[in-house]
């Protein structure tokens, strides 16, 4: 891995660097809190898993609604500002979260980190984009992944001892770090978005004409990706906001235990991540997609049977295989299908899966809860992971008869 980072540091510009650390600090600062929002708001609150769960889809909303201005904004004004306003914005989301003792309240706060959300995820893609060459991005974006998941590594170790006694200071670090890269990236960053004379097709493709999503919404192929990659991220988000809640509800975990969990799937990739995409470099990114995808599913369904900490250890492990394969190969896949011009708004639409599953997921999970128990949450979540591989293996098949089809 060190030989890895070496050769990265002397390949990769100066700019990605920026990115690589104010990741580190914000993912660390914002990961002391996530895997115990649902646990705050459910004890804040204290109503039915389906209300309190409500929350996310108010969030959800906005991110999306924000996803289609984040896409047009990123490719006409550039990343560095969305990217700045929306870090500086949502470290103030978490001092909100801070305050917020209703359920009125807890929703607005929500729905205001729904509208920063996106503009930072679009924005970043892009960028890194804008900054590495095609054939070099899948392992930029598994650099970043290692950077993320350093944070998240330290992150929720640090937040379950917090959180186990004051969640006013862990709300506290997380806006100290969303703060910090904002400020690093307003004063140290530099517009990285492409600047050449517009052809007949990027002119064409400039005029606002549905903001430019009316073409992407006819390339098949990638909504297909789309259509395919949001169903894998409904597992995800169950496992990400409601597992807390299940094993603290369920069998007694409480944060400073559960923190090790997110902190495994941190370590493993911090550990794993650059080995595993030198493999999934060889294979094809269809192919790694759906077996990326099984493991999401084997490793939600597999929740169901367990029944303490090393058991969700277990599931946890199964998870964070099936993400160190899926997630550099998915952002590598959406960005090498977007036209330069178009960069922003094809990712906004990537970007925008994760808004979606994270405001139908937690709502799914707890309307199974609440009408047929809490173990049906992870047997609904292995039931859409394996649709998502289906829906994997049949857009490897579309990609192989379209080839076909262009040279017989």
């Amino acid at each position: 891995m060190l030989s890895s980072f070496q050769k990265a540091r002397e390949e990769y510009p100066r700019q990605f660097w920026l990115l690589f650390w104010g990741l580190l600090i914000s993912t660390t600062g914002a990961s002391m809190i996530w895997p115990f929002l649902m646990v705050y708001v459910s004890e804040k609150l204290n109503l039915p898993l389906t209300a309190s769960a409500s929350i996310m889809t108010v969030n959800s909303i906005m991110s999306i609604i924000f996803t289609f201005i984040a896409g047009p904004v990123t490719d006409r004004i550039g990343r560095k500002w969305v990217m700045v306003i929306s870090l500086l914005g949502n470290g103030l989301v978490y001092l909100f979260y801070q305050n917020s003792t209703t359920y009125l309240h807890f929703c607005l706060t929500a729905g205001l980190a729904g509208a920063f959300n996106p503009l930072f995820r679009v924005g970043a893609d892009a960028m890194l984009a804008d900054l590495i060459p095609e054939n070099k991005r899948l392992d930029a974006y598994s650099m970043l992944r290692l950077s993320n998941n350093l944070g998240v590594a330290l992150g929720p170790t640090i937040g379950g001892f917090l959180a186990a006694t004051s969640y006013s200071i862990a709300f506290l670090c997380a806006s100290f770090g969303m703060i910090t890269y904002g400020l690093m990236m307003l004063i140290l960053g530099k517009e990285t978005i492409p600047q050449k004379n517009k052809g007949p097709v990027e002119y064409e493709r400039s005029k606002p004409k549905f903001g430019g999503y009316n073409i992407i919404f006819k390339d098949k192929p990638y909504m297909q990706f789309v259509a395919a990659f949001s169903l894998i991220q409904v597992s995800a988000a169950l496992v990400w906001l409601l597992l807390s809640v299940y094993t603290k509800e369920q069998y007694g975990i409480p944060e400073n235990l559960y923190g090790f969990l997110p902190a495994t799937n941190g370590i493993m990739i911090v550990l794993l991540q650059l080995g595993i995409t030198s493999w999934t470099r060889k294979q094809t990114s269809n192919s790694m997609l759906a077996v990326g995808s099984a493991f999401y599913g084997i490793a939600t369904f597999s929740i169901a049977f367990m029944s303490g900490f090393w058991g969700f250890w277990i599931s946890m492990v199964l998870l964070t295989i099936g993400e160190m394969i899926l997630v550099p190969t998915s952002s590598t896949f959406a960005a090498n299908l977007a036209p330069e011009d178009m960069r922003g708004r094809y990712l906004s639409l990537y970007s925008m899966t994760h808004s979606l599953a994270y405001g139908v997921g937690p709502v799914l999970g707890g309307l199974l809860s609440d009408n047929l128990g809490p173990k049906y949450i992870w047997y609904g979540g292995g039931f859409i992971g394996l649709v998502s591989v289906l829906a994997f293996l049949f857009l490897q098949r579309s990609t192989m008869a379209s080839k076909r089809t262009a040279h017989p």
